[in-house]
């Protein structure tokens, strides 16, 4: 398929701002003035955007030059003023892409199956360009859209909001200023953690001064709090940060892997912590909660095994042998059997499945080495893309080999169901579709993203949004892109 190009792009963009102002000058009542955009009007104030600064302005604040030029270039002032009682809210669960995995943890999306082509004009609903650089997923709550993004110059990490159905901007929250980790690897970015949400407040992560900063935020873009909750200060390997916040009841789970390092619960109320244990280790995995025998257990690999632990104590209950030193993609797990990869250093059994009884047998091993995407398990299969730029599907109970294709090219991202086909993006933007068939690797399509794609896409009531970088201009751009039926 044809590449998304930076010319059709940009067009969108353009399009897409027109309905805005560039910027101008505002003046309160006072007579203070900022040079500022107009973002949009929302709960009865005025949002203007000035750098990276989000000013919220009550309407009877600004001028009667600033009122008038709003009446003559925003629709229905009046209603827009109305205040909103509850602020957004989340449609029902269907619709809702809350947390890294999604809604089951398995990178499985419920709903209508996406469109498997596309290309600059067919089924492209909307294109946006990003600000700064990241490789988190978005997340969906209700009709917004939420992602993370970093501005490496300036060293300013940030939460943004968009319409889902539009893609317009809805506001932009600066988070940390300053303090980025000088060493992290040329694949990583410092804002690489996906948001997590509970449907009416926003959790992310940030390294600032070599903390980890954990940050709770309304869906209108307030912080509520944030709260440095253990270090993160890697010797051996410098790569940089990369597990997402997973929420479990009124707790956020949170990791930090290095020499010094720990897993630990927070208050979702206050930030507060609940428990801690020691993982004096470098790895780079998401935890995340699983129901296991009918009990809940926190998955986490990496240190040459994997384990499970009580999320709502943090004491272990079970370990077995497998993996690498290092991993960073997320256990997976149906029934009651789980899965987890790795890459790095090499170790004779990089990925492993893992029976979860009274005690964990490990079923059997693998040599495909995955360490940076997680596995994808679907009707007793585990379906991979390896290290090579090979995909393998194997069979879930005896790690057998049903089938294997060399697609090619280096890969981040993880694999995405949607209906009964995969979903999986090499680091060059190349998208493979193909069916989950045990039975033989069946293609279904390929189409391109730019030419660079890191972050894992996401699905939404029949629609794909992935983010994706471009740099045939010249010069690296991130965008933002929502792939529908037309």
């Amino acid at each position: 398929m044809l590449r998304i190009g930076i010319a059709a792009i940009m067009f969108v963009a353009l399009a897409s701002t027109m309905a805005q102002a560039q910027y101008r000058t505002w003046t309160d009542v006072s007579g203070k003035q900022i040079k500022a955009k107009f973002v949009r009007i929302y709960n009865g104030e005025v949002v203007l955007l000035s750098g990276p600064t989000v000013h919220r302005v009550n309407w009877e604040q600004l001028s009667p030059a600033d009122q008038k030029w709003l009446r003559n270039h925003v629709p229905k002032v009046d209603e827009l003023l109305k205040p909103q009682a509850n602020g957004p809210t989340a449609k029902p669960a269907q619709g809702n892409w809350l947390q890294w995995r999604g809604p089951s943890g398995k990178n499985i999306a419920p709903g209508p199956a996406v469109p498997t082509e596309w290309d600059e004009t067919k089924n492209i609903l909307w294109r946006i360009p990003l600000q700064g650089r990241g490789h988190s997923s978005p997340i969906i709550v209700g009709d917004h859209l939420y992602l993370t993004s970093a501005d490496e110059q300036e060293q300013i990490t940030g939460v943004y909001a968009f319409d889902k159905q539009t893609g317009e901007l809805l506001w932009q929250t600066p988070v940390t200023r300053g303090g980025f980790q000088t060493d992290v690897h040329a694949k990583n970015t410092h804002a690489t953690s996906t948001l997590a949400s509970d449907g009416e407040k926003l959790f992310a992560l940030f390294i600032e001064n070599n903390q980890v900063k954990l940050v709770k935020l309304d869906l209108a873009g307030k912080i509520l709090w944030q709260e440095s909750v253990g270090q993160y200060m890697p010797q051996q390997y410098k790569f940089g940060y990369a597990p997402s916040p997973m929420l479990y009841q009124d707790l956020v789970l949170v990791a930090s892997e290095y020499e010094q390092g720990w897993l630990a619960a927070f208050s979702q109320a206050d930030g507060k912590e609940v428990w801690r244990i020691d993982r004096k280790s470098t790895s780079y995995s998401t935890p995340i909660v699983a129901n296991i025998n009918g009990k809940d257990q926190l998955l986490l690999s990496g240190q040459e095994k994997v384990a499970g632990f009580d999320p709502r104590t943090g004491q272990q209950r079970w370990e077995a042998p497998g993996t690498t030193m290092a991993t960073c993609g997320t256990a997976v797990w149906e029934g009651n059997v789980v899965y987890a990869g790795g890459g790095y250093p090499h170790n004779p059994t990089q990925t492993v499945a893992v029976k979860v009884g009274d005690q964990a047998e490990v079923l059997w091993t693998s040599h495909e080495s995955c360490y940076e995407q997680s596995l994808l398990v679907h009707d007793g299969y585990v379906y991979l893309m390896n290290d090579k730029g090979i995909f393998a599907c194997l069979n879930g109970t005896t790690g057998e080999e049903q089938w294997r294709k060399r697609l090619g090219g280096n890969v981040s991202s993880s694999p995405l169901l949607s209906g009964d086909n995969i979903f999986i993006a090499n680091e060059k933007g190349k998208m493979f579709v193909l069916k989950a068939n045990p039975e033989e690797y069946e293609p279904v399509a390929q189409n391109q993203l730019g030419d660079e794609t890191f972050a894992t896409p996401i699905v939404s009531d029949g629609k794909l949004y992935a983010r994706y970088a471009d740099s045939s201009s010249g010069t690296r751009q991130e965008f933002l892109v929502c792939i529908g039926e037309k």
